[in-house]
């Protein structure tokens, strides 16, 4: 599909199905049960946690929209990762990245601990790191491309490939750049997982997941295990995000748009050591990134000069980013992964992931680039202030970018 099929596609998902009225948008139907015309005549909805119109429209949508063959709309982000690990049987091996984002790891580790499934963390975005047979005896691969909250990039042809050689499932999280910006079922992937509360709905008022699966097959099994484990999403917040996802295309270019000016100021800032942005050409994911990518998104994370306590100086000194976790709305925000989306991982683990104390994250919003750009630049000053009354050797000793 073409960038503009797939931006008209967005638009019009579910637009003109009313048979009944003709309304142009499909109406929200909340009934949680469906009449039988007869005893052995089940119509195409029955209970709405089994399938319902409204959450039908988005799924439909989503699964035009990532290449794939179906896809099931459940509660929140985290209810579609359990969900795709349903495919998984007791004891089977998951692979996922040491920067997954906070909540997939505690609940793999979770299940790693009661023995559900066994969890090996690994470094997925180097080749020449993961010997030939890496992914033997593995039931299913976990992939983030771009990782949160270090924005690592992961070669999804390369790991599928290796991972279909080995009979195991890859799942790729797509949160960060949606079907506008990548489509992992094009480069191989049997399952995409979505927060849908993040860009796909875009307005943070949303709490949703979806799995979309790149077959039929696979489709009728997470629909099933959907059903059976009660996740599905509810029909009102399925409506409010198919009405988020109609102008997706439009903010993501809002989006990267400002996300350019504000890499601009983190990456010329002395207050800031390192920069994870992949639209860097010194990123080491660049080049991949710009092949498997129609963008580069609009998620930044920088690591500041000095530790917390310059930390919390700079967020409270914004006034144009909320701290606050979550991300993908139109809003900017900022948070520090340490202490919020990624608290829940020991900070040994924190420390192999390469999670510093001193990284924060930014959800770059569609506000007035120039507005994020000095709001940014004042706060930095701010610390670099400090710094220098303190400390003025360190400021600036480390300054570069991966």
């Amino acid at each position: 599909m073409t960038r503009r099929a797939h931006q008209t596609a967005t638009v019009r998902a579910g637009i003109g199905s009313d048979a009944h009225h003709g309304a142009v948008i499909p109406p929200l139907h909340l009934s949680t049960t469906f009449e039988f015309p007869d005893l052995d005549e089940k119509p195409p909805y029955d209970y709405s946690r089994s399938g319902n119109p409204t959450r039908g429209h988005l799924a439909d949508a989503l699964a035009r929209l990532e290449g794939g063959a179906g896809a099931a709309v459940t509660s929140s982000g985290m209810s579609a990762v359990a969900l795709a690990l349903q495919l998984l049987k007791t004891g089977d091996r998951v692979v996922a990245p040491h920067d997954c984002y906070g909540g997939t790891h505690r609940l793999l580790q979770a299940l790693h601990a009661r023995g559900s499934l066994s969890v090996q963390h690994r470094d997925l975005t180097r080749l020449d790191g993961l010997e030939a047979n890496a992914f033997d005896g593995v039931g299913m691969v976990w992939i983030e491309t771009p990782s949160n909250p270090l924005l690592r990039i992961t070669d999804v042809v390369a790991r599928c490939q290796r991972a279909k050689e080995a009979g195991a499932f890859v799942v790729v999280d797509n949160t960060f750049l949606s079907p506008v910006l990548q489509r992992p079922i094009e480069l191989g992937a049997d399952l995409v997982v979505h927060s849908t509360t993040k860009y796909l709905n875009g307005h943070s008022d949303v709490v949703g997941g979806a799995v979309i699966s790149a077959t039929e097959e696979l489709a009728q099994e997470i629909d099933w295990w959907a059903n059976c484990t009660g996740v599905s999403g509810s029909p009102f917040d399925s409506y409010l995000t198919l009405r988020g996802l109609r102008t997706l295309h439009t903010r993501i270019r809002a989006h990267e748009q400002n996300t350019a000016a504000v890499v601009d100021v983190l990456s010329q800032h002395a207050a800031v050591r390192h920069v994870y942005y992949p639209g860097l050409p010194s990123h080491p994911g660049h080049e991949l990134a710009a092949r498997q990518q129609d963008g580069f998104g609009a998620m930044v994370s920088a690591e500041l000069a000095g530790g917390e306590a310059e930390v919390r100086r700079f967020v409270h000194a914004l006034r144009h980013f909320s701290l606050a976790e979550s991300l993908g709305g139109v809003e900017s925000l900022v948070c520090h992964p340490a202490t919020m989306t990624h608290a829940s991982m020991p900070a040994e683990a924190r420390a192999v992931a390469g999670i510093a104390d001193s990284l924060v994250r930014f959800s770059i919003g569609i506000e007035d680039g120039a507005d994020l750009a000095a709001d940014l630049r004042a706060a930095l000053d701010t610390t670099i202030h400090t710094l220098t009354l303190s400390r003025p050797a360190d400021v600036g000793a480390e300054v570069h970018h991966v």
